[in-house]
């Protein structure tokens, strides 16, 4: 007997639901509320996925997304730069996903950020992702950041590190070291950590796509299935 989309998603939720998850957590949200949760994380019409409005974390905001703004669906990722199980998902998947979907202009990506009380460096690697995207620089921060995560995970100071990955990247190095000095983007972080937490996020990886949430590194497919019923959905709309 053939199995549904929505079945195998269901069965891949039961098998695998891997994620780092934070020690001030607060009670997942249930079933029935997780479609109203989800509209916290979704951007606001005109103040982008922050909701901030100086020029920093407008900027940095701006940096973080991907893909066509006709895009009928958004896909967002909840995510912590030092957690095992993110490098996993983004290893296994992002690619494929960016490719497949947002190149296309099916799907509108953007990245929150929530970094992880357990994860020492966590919070420097988000700083350094949202300062290089003030130069719209994210995405390739983004990607070193995951390739090298086990070399600056337990490193007592990571931040000359980071430095190098940011040149590399292509930043304007004394604009970027002068926005990690002074924290610029502090308030973008804590902007995106406070909205995920209100949406019930509890651990990294988190996405929502459409109004479906999911926690955990999930193969592919899962995202496939997920992406395919939120396209259907938008389409069914109009």
């Amino acid at each position: 007997m053939t199995r549904s989309p929505l079945l195998l998603l269901l069965a891949a939720a039961l098998t695998l639901s891997a994620g780092c998850a934070r020690t001030e957590a607060v009670p997942a949200a249930s079933a029935s509320t997780t479609a109203a949760a989800s509209g916290d994380v979704k951007p606001a019409a005109a103040a982008g996925m922050s909701g901030l409005t100086d020029s920093v974390s407008a900027a940095a905001d701006r940096g973080r997304i991907r893909g066509s703004a006709d895009a009928p669906v958004w896909f967002i990722e909840v995510s912590d730069f030092q957690c095992p199980f993110c490098k996993q998902w983004h290893d296994a998947s992002f690619a494929k996903i960016d490719s497949e979907y947002v190149k296309t202009g099916k799907v509108r990506m953007a990245y929150l950020n929530f970094p992880l009380s357990i994860h020492a460096n966590a919070r420097a690697a988000a700083e350094a992702a949202m300062c290089a995207s003030v130069q719209d620089k994210f995405w390739q921060m983004h990607e070193s950041l995951f390739a090298t995560q086990p070399r600056w995970e337990d490193q007592p100071n990571p931040l000359p590190t980071f430095d190098s990955l940011a040149v590399a990247a292509g930043v304007d190095a004394k604009a970027w070291r002068d926005c990690m000095s002074t924290h610029a983007t502090a308030k973008i972080i804590d902007a995106d950590h406070d909205r995920s937490r209100s949406a019930g996020v509890g651990s990294t990886p988190t996405f929502f796509i459409g109004d479906r949430k999911l926690e955990g590194a999930y193969p592919t497919d899962s995202f496939r299935v997920a992406i395919d019923t939120a396209l259907a959905a938008a389409a069914a709309k109009h």
